[in-house]
């Protein structure tokens, strides 16, 4: 049974850091690209970053690039997103999903404010 697993999320001032971890089980991290996507209140979903298997190139939404960081590592079978800088504007859900499956986390709440 596949699962993915967010790590607890919380609050954090802005410019502060914060860094994301999804445990996934029941498939082979290997072989799979992964992805973090979030939803603000009141907003759709949106892709904020993702890495591919093989060489595990990384592509990035603009409103994350150059602040956030994803990078995996297969032997735990974990995936992170390291943010940085953070800004109200990133206070969301984050979710992690699997590239080319109907698989996601349950989400965690990042909220940044003062």
């Amino acid at each position: 049974q596949v699962q993915l697993v967010e790590s607890v999320g919380g609050l954090v001032q802005p410019g502060g850091s914060l860094r994301l971890s999804c445990a996934t089980s029941g498939f082979t991290l290997d072989d799979y690209g992964l992805g973090w996507f979030r939803q603000a209140p009141g907003k759709e979903r949106e892709g904020v970053a993702c890495v591919s298997t093989g060489y595990g190139s990384t592509y990035y939404g603009n409103s994350v690039k150059g602040r956030f960081t994803i990078s995996r590592d297969n032997a735990k079978k974990t995936v992170y997103l390291q943010m940085n800088r953070l800004k109200p504007d990133d206070t969301a859900v984050y979710y992690c999903k699997v590239a080319g499956m109907n698989y996601w986390g349950k989400g965690t709440l990042v909220n940044v404010s003062s």
